[in-house]
């Protein structure tokens, strides 16, 4: 997955700490060739990629489920500035989840981004990781389609804790 985003320009990868994305943030952080930068909170990604489209960047979101309900009213700006948005969300609250406290906000996922314009992808399987991510990122940089990428816990796997 770095490397598709890297082949795509990604050079911007805004984060909130996760184990979901463990790896792809640890890339991020070892490669000089891109920025890691770890947020406060979720919507602040939604401004730092609004701000690298207009330096002429490209970025992408880490963040999970839970933060998604966070970022709601930024997404305004995807949307009406119609800057490109690409988002991969680590889910909670789906198969095989232990904790019932990610299961509302995992439910809510989906919804708030249909409602703020932006357009769901799933990931399942690991033979579907190449295949959705490359669509996602044609989507959201040359198709200017406001995308976020689920990746599931069929994928992931569920959190022991």
């Amino acid at each position: 997955m770095f490397g598709l985003l890297k082949a795509a320009g990604v050079t911007q990868f805004a984060y909130v700490p996760d184990a979901g994305h463990k790896r792809l943030i640890e890339l991020a952080l070892a490669d000089n060739e891109v920025h890691a930068v770890s947020l406060t909170t979720e919507e602040e990604g939604v401004g730092l990629l609004a701000g690298a489209d207009l330096g002429g960047q490209r970025g992408v979101l880490l963040v999970q489920s839970s933060g998604v309900g966070n970022c709601a009213n930024l997404l305004s700006l995807v949307t009406l500035g119609r800057f490109p948005f690409l988002c991969l969300v680590s889910m909670r609250g789906d198969f095989g989840e232990g904790n019932p406290w990610q299961y509302p906000a995992g439910r809510a996922v989906e919804p708030i981004f249909e409602a703020m314009g932006v357009r769901t992808v799933r990931v399942d399987r690991a033979e579907e990781v190449v295949g959705v991510v490359s669509a996602a990122i044609a989507q959201a940089f040359k198709g200017n389609c406001p995308t976020a990428v689920l990746l599931t816990q069929r994928l992931l796997g569920a959190k022991a804790f």
